[in-house]
Order: C-alpha cells, then structure tokens, then sequence
C-alpha cells in the first residue's frame, strides 16, 4: 500500500540526527516536523528568517504573524531565533545546514531535480529551492513515484527544466526509499505491503535491486 504523506514525513524523520540543522522545503518535507523522535535536538531553519521551528500549532497556538516559507503558521522551539532572509541565504549557502528535505516533480539517475515549473502552468516561482540544492551535500527528496497519470517520475533523464544538478543522493516515495549512485538508482526498502515488482514497472530510470529488499519502519524514537 502507497505511504500516506504522514508516513513518509515519520520516515523522513528517522534520518535526522542529534544537532542537526535541517530545512524543510513546502509541501510534505513540512510534516517532518511533527515526527522529531523524542530526546532528540534538532534546530528546523526556514529561509524567511527563523531558525528553531517547532512542530505545527494547535488552535489555541495559532500566532498569525510567525509562519514558515510557505506561509503556514508554526510554533517556536526553545532557544530559536529570528532573523532577516539575507542572514538565512547566507546560511544556506554558506554550507552550514546538515540536511535539506525537498519535494519535487521529477529526479532523475544523475541526481538532478526538477522541482519549481511545470511548461504551460501557473509558476510561483524557485524560492529558495535552488540555493539549497546547491548550498547543502545531504538532500532528501519526497514525492510521489508516479504521476496521477501513472507515469514515473525517477527517469533516466529529467524532462522539465533543473532545479540543480547532480545534488541528490536519496528519494522517498509513496513506494521506496531509494539511494542515487554510480548513475543509477537503488532500493535500499519497500513501503509496507508494495511488492518489488511494482516499483520497478514505475521507475522509469535503471533500477538496482538487492536480493533482499525490506520493508520500511515506522517506530519512532
């Protein structure tokens, strides 16, 4: 069965690490969030200038003028701090964040993302997107692994226009979690109850798989 965006945001979150510096880009990479294991620090940078994000708010929570990038509201963890867009660039680009989480269309065996426009479509814009795939060595991506037309989205080579070139090393999909190397990608685990034989037919890129594949984990802590 195809992960939920809950579950792939608590498997994204088994990849952190204590004293990490993450960013969580718009969309699912948010949730993350809401499923840091417990003991565990980890300070969630946002690029419009707040640097320990904690996890969404309740309605008594609710203040209207603390958002994230994607101008939801959130809370303040213990010790955060606020700042202006030029000092949170300058840490993106200076190198100085552990792990960027990013969704995207496509990602192809060359670990190049497209990820801010679709050809004929309303465009938002990049936003900080391509500073963090070129600012930050450990990228995560999560997305779906098809289409709701069906058709794959890891390819051989991307077809919409680059977000950034050869960055990514990791995707997690409703399907697989799958690590990008030596120009193709492998499956390191399956989502509950999906079969092998279902993620090949959807990878449209080579896939390399392992005599034995597991299934993922969701405990937490």
């Amino acid at each position: 069965m195809a992960l939920s965006r809950e579950q792939l945001a608590q498997r994204v979150a088994q990849e952190l690490k204590d004293g990490y510096y993450v960013n969580l880009g718009i969309g699912i990479p948010t949730l993350v969030a809401n499923y840091i294991p417990e003991g565990m620090e980890v300070m969630l940078q946002s690029e419009n200038g707040l640097l320990g994000m904690g996890p969404f708010p309740t309605e008594d929570e609710v203040d209207p003028d603390l958002i994230n990038a994607g101008k939801q509201t959130v809370t303040m963890a213990t010790g955060a701090a606020l700042f202006d867009s030029a000092e949170s660039f300058a840490m993106i680009r200076g190198g100085h964040v552990d792990l960027t989480v990013l969704g995207a269309f496509e990602v192809d065996t060359q670990g190049n993302i497209a990820s801010y426009m679709i050809p004929g479509k309303l465009i938002k814009g990049m936003g900080g997107a391509m500073d963090l795939v070129a600012g930050a060595d450990n990228i995560i991506v999560t997305m779906t692994h098809a289409s709701k037309q069906g058709e794959s989205k890891l390819l051989t080579q991307c077809s919409l226009p680059l977000t950034g070139k050869g960055c990514i090393k990791k995707v997690l999909t409703d399907l697989a979690f799958i690590e990008i190397k030596d120009g193709k990608f492998h499956l390191l685990e399956r989502a509950p109850g999906v079969s092998v034989e279902e993620i090949i037919k959807l990878t449209a890129g080579e896939l390399v798989v392992p005599e034995h594949v597991p299934e993922m984990s969701f405990q937490r802590g």
